[in-house]
């Protein structure tokens, strides 16, 4: 079968900078999907896709002219319905031949073929394959009705170009191209009121002629750098760009380098069609203002990659993606300067105006702003997560004397109170992307002290997964409370994370908690501090829950008393379901780092206090794993859970032992091997030494085999009975302190 290189393009107006990417792969993944669908691919065949702030275009390998027959067999009815007694068809079935376009002819071929319990006739037939023409139609449908487009627009389509049928269109932007080439051959499709030709266009100002004729489909992306200035292929200008960043960097100052933003690139390249890295430069009065606010405003408004020095600092330095090449690049040089220059004064203006007022006088205007219709607002928050921090501060201050005791209560109460009263600063209202970082600024500027400032900037950290963490103890004490305040209520009143929608960022705020508890080996236990946070929010939101109730009238008819009855305001079970929610997203995190899910099952089946000592149980579970002993022993685990179960069905099973009782030999060595094995594991285990307390645990293995093999459990005897069930629950607690080992069983 003869086969030739396709390309297709769809020739439009600037498309949405932030969804050119997803476009242009979109594009050419549907066009390549309905066509091998079709039958139109051979198995070689490759898709390069192409998108550029004016086009979306595939070219596609190994494409056949027409698809090659295929048969196809087709069920058409039971037997006993098809035919009659004689054997002869049916007027049921003449008339589903001929919806076929079939006739009675072909009776005698049709194949019986059991179906089910039945038998059923089929109809073997050659279905003719697809031709090119009509294939690439339907996937140029397809593609075009699968697009994620951000938007729709409608738009009137030129009188002398519109198809037959087409006034309007609507489409992410106004479609003006559709090139459609099979090797030389021009493909008859016609798009959004557009019929197929040969000719696309080139840059608007550098292209050096216009329109350009594609000769064949393997001339587009040549012909378009060489005569249209364009690079078509996203990806190869995405390096071009990152290439001539790299280069002007280094040919602007020793040590220097552009700020590393992946959206931003990938922002830019949607936005140029030949790119062209110029070095620009703006008043060094300006870098007064705090680099954060700078480097934001030229990346955000502008686009600017901004050059930092050898120590990460920001310079007067930066630079832009020009889409033009001018002999003379000191025009787009000076006119991006201006440009800059405002937002710049901008930026300083807001940070000379906030300073005139300290944070601490911005508290009280919280209580104007809402945070949450059934939560109040950000002021009554405010004071929710200080008594939040400062439980946590308190509990923290007494485990460890070396955490400042009362200081840090007072630092960590101080920085809560502060925390979100950057929110009604000029600078925050403008960049709400600054919110905590500017927080800081102000503290400093303040005279506040040095770990409130930093408490303040980093409390809202993580802010994302890998970011980094609180960088003192103060700032993780709010940060822990802050999180904990928004996960309490949020579940309180009923706001979940359901499916791909998480408005409030709750599986971000869990994971932040759970960074914070595990890799800053807090001793705080989980439930604890949820239990210790929903007390505190329900009785702050207790007058949320105060309802007016008509009690009764008195005897005598006359007066009615209106008595108020508290209500809980937040589910009673929110502890608890935030619990599992933590729990859920831990262990969907360290499967994440590479461990099975009997590992994560194991160590998190007893939901342990801390989660700082779950890595420490996780390693000791894949130690225990490797030994020999392990699927034995975690088999025998199961087992005696399955047996404890059943009999706690009827009463509680002690874990007790009588010496006295022990008859068997096997039961008896059992026992002995424990006296001399539990004491030790035990101990273990309390220095927080899990891997050696399973590997002392596995010794038992040989008992614990013949015990299973030599003596009767469910004994008649009930005091026998009760004896072994009590050693065996011994046995089980004693194996499952680190981690439930019948987890690991096949």
């Amino acid at each position: 079968m003869t086969t030739h290189n396709l390309l297709v393009e769809l020739f439009v107006e600037e498309l949405p900078p932030k969804a050119l990417k997803r476009l242009g792969e979109s594009f050419a993944a549907t066009l390549t999907e309905e066509l091998k669908r079709q039958g139109l691919l051979a198995d070689t065949s490759q898709t390069t896709h192409f998108a550029s702030p004016r086009r979306l275009a595939a070219h596609i390998t190994d494409v056949a002219a027409k698809a090659a027959d295929k048969p196809v067999r087709a069920k058409l009815m039971p037997v006993q319905v098809a035919l009659d007694a004689q054997g002869q068809a049916t007027p049921a079935l003449l008339k589903k031949l001929q919806a076929l376009g079939a006739d009675a002819s072909v009776v005698p071929q049709l194949v019986r073929a059991p179906d089910g319990k039945s038998e059923a006739l089929f109809l073997d037939r050659v279905e003719p394959g697809a031709a090119l023409a009509d294939g690439l139609q339907a996937a140029l449908e397809a593609a075009i009705a699968k697009l994620p487009i951000p938007k729709v627009m409608t738009y009137q389509l030129s009188a002398g170009t519109a198809l037959p049928g087409w006034d309007s269109v609507q489409f992410v932007r106004p479609a003006h191209g559709l090139v459609a080439l099979h090797g030389e051959q021009v493909v008859p499709v016609t798009a959004l009121g557009l019929t197929a030709g040969r000719a696309t266009h080139g840059h608007r100002f550098e292209a050096a002629m216009d329109p350009i004729e594609l000769p064949t489909a393997d001339s587009y992306a040549a012909q378009l750098r060489l005569h249209g200035a364009v690079i078509a292929s996203f990806e190869e200008r995405r390096a071009d760009i990152a290439a001539q960043l790299h280069k002007a960097a280094a040919e602007a100052g020793e040590g220097l380098r552009a700020i590393e933003d992946e959206a931003l690139l990938d922002e830019v390249t949607a936005l140029v069609e030949r790119p062209n890295v110029l070095v620009c430069r703006f008043d060094e009065q300006f870098l007064g203002v705090p680099q954060e606010c700078l480097i934001l405003t030229m990346k955000a408004n502008q686009k600017y990659f901004p050059l930092l020095d050898a120590q990460g600092r920001l310079t007067n330095r930066f630079l832009v993606v020009s889409n033009i090449s001018p002999a003379d690049a000191s025009a787009v040089i000076g006119g991006n300067e201006r440009v800059v220059r405002p937002r710049l004064a901008d930026a300083k203006f807001f940070f000379d105006q906030d300073r005139k007022k300290p944070l601490e006088s911005r508290v009280e205007g919280l209580a104007k702003v809402v945070y949450h219709n059934k939560l109040g607002t950000q002021g009554e928050r405010v004071e929710r997560v200080r008594a939040i921090a400062r439980a946590i501060a308190g509990q923290i201050a007494a485990a460890n004397p070396l955490a400042g005791g009362q200081s840090l209560v007072e630092r960590a109460d101080l920085a809560a109170k502060l925390a979100k009263a950057d929110l009604l600063t000029d600078m925050v209202g403008e960049f709400p992307e600054l919110q905590g970082i500017m927080g800081g600024y102000y503290a400093r500027h303040d005279g506040l002290p040095e770990d409130v400032a930093f408490a303040i900037e980093d409390h809202y950290k993580p802010r994302f997964a890998g970011d980094e963490l609180p960088q003192g103890l103060v700032g993780t004490v709010v940060a822990l409370a802050d999180k904990l305040e928004t996960l309490v209520g949020m579940f309180g009143i009923g706001n979940l994370p359901t499916g791909d929608k998480d408005p409030f960022a709750l599986r971000r705020h869990a994971l932040g908690v759970i960074r914070m508890l595990v890799e800053k080996q807090l001793p705080l236990g989980l439930r604890d501090v949820l239990e210790a946070t929903y007390k505190s929010m329900d009785e702050a939101l207790a007058d949320k829950g105060l309802v007016e109730t008509v009690a009764a009238t008195d005897r005598a008819g006359e007066q009615v008393r209106l008595v108020k009855t508290t209500q809980r305001f937040l589910d009673a079970e929110t502890p608890d379901k935030v619990v599992d929610f933590i729990f859920e997203r831990f262990a969907g995190s360290l499967r994440e780092q590479g461990y099975s899910s009997q590992e994560v099952d194991a160590a998190l089946a007893s939901r342990p206090r801390y989660l700082s000592d779950i890595p420490k149980r996780l390693e000791a579970v894949r130690a225990f794993a490797r030994l020999p002993e392990a699927p034995a022993l975690a088999a025998a685990n199961k087992r005696i859970g399955n047996i404890l179960k059943k009999a706690e069905a009827d009463e509680a099973v002690q874990a007790q032992v009588d010496g006295a009782l022990l008859q068997e030999p096997a039961e008896q060595s059992l026992y002995a091997a424990m006296q001399q094995t539990v004491p030790q594991a035990d101990a273990q285990f309390d220095a927080g030494d899990y891997t050696a307390s399973l590997q002392t645990l596995a010794r038992l293995r040989e008992p614990v085999d013949a015990f299973f093999d030599g003596v009767m459990v469910n004994a008649e005897d009930a005091a026998l009975r009760r004896n072994r069930q009590g050693l065996l629950k011994t046995l089980h607690l004693a194996m499952n302190r680190v981690a439930d080992l019948s987890r690991l069983a096949q």
